[in-house]
């Protein structure tokens, strides 16, 4: 029971002294190199995890079209490693398939299976982006509902994601009042505009007061200098008249 607890290094230095039979560490060597084999495919099974497929229908999940016209459903996918005989499709509520597609590599464009006959396929694989979205024409009332893009990839272990995107058909667009906000955003300019305007006026009167007092005790220094000049020469007149004769 001691001999099979001993760790790769115990071991050698156990058999270094002849101490621990070769088979016994043979069989502690092959237990470790195990373990490390299980660690790294765990480690690798989390980096799959946090690298894995993903599908994107944009910013935002929400789509508004008008009655009649066509609309562009968006859909990207990313994945870290590539893909191979990739599969996409478009689900209309979940259960109706409106457009299956296949990629054979990043260097093919993908190619139809299926598709609804009011649904174009609009995207392109071989660029930047994997752009897997589709156009829906002559859109219905009865469209309204959830679209579902989903991507399975072979080239990950059959790796699957969805994103699901909101369609809203519309008689007519109704333009957005924006008059509230527009006067919250005007109201907010005319205070910081006369919040800078009082800045500027106040140091403007500071700058002014400051020269004022400036020049007053300029004033006052020459006034002082020229009195004690002139009581100065007063007196030295005064000192150089002759002494009455008697």
């Amino acid at each position: 029971m001691g001999t099979k607890s001993l760790k790769p290094r115990a071991a050698f230095a156990a058999l270094a002294v002849g101490k621990l039979p070769r088979g016994v560490l043979e069989g502690i060597v092959l237990k470790f190199v195990l373990s490390e084999l299980e660690a790294q495919k765990t480690c690798l099974h989390i980096l799959a995890i946090v690298f894995a497929l993903e599908v994107s229908v944009g910013k935002t999940n929400t789509v508004m079209a008008l009655n009649n016209s066509d609309v562009l459903l968006p859909c990207t996918f990313t994945t870290c490693i590539g893909f191979q005989d990739l599969v996409f499709t478009w689900y209309f509520n979940s259960t109706e398939l409106i457009y299956h597609g296949k990629i054979k590599s990043k260097a093919s464009e993908p190619f139809l299976v299926t598709r609804n006959p009011r649904v174009e396929f609009v995207g392109s694989t071989t660029g930047k982006d994997n752009n897997i979205s589709i156009v829906l024409k002559n859109v219905e009332f009865s469209d309204a509902g959830k679209y579902t893009c989903h991507v399975k990839n072979r080239k990950e272990k059959n790796a699957e994601h969805n994103a699901t995107i909101f369609l809203t058909v519309v008689q007519k667009m109704v333009e957005t009042d924006n008059t509230v906000t527009l006067i919250i955003v005007g109201v907010v300019g005319g205070l910081i505009g006369l919040l800078i305007l009082f800045m500027l006026i106040k140091r403007v009167v500071l700058f002014i007061i400051k020269k004022t007092q400036d020049g007053k005790k300029e004033c006052l220094v020459s006034s002082s200098g020229n009195d004690n000049t002139e009581n100065g020469l007063a007196g030295s007149k005064a000192e150089q008249k002759a002494p009455p004769k008697a």
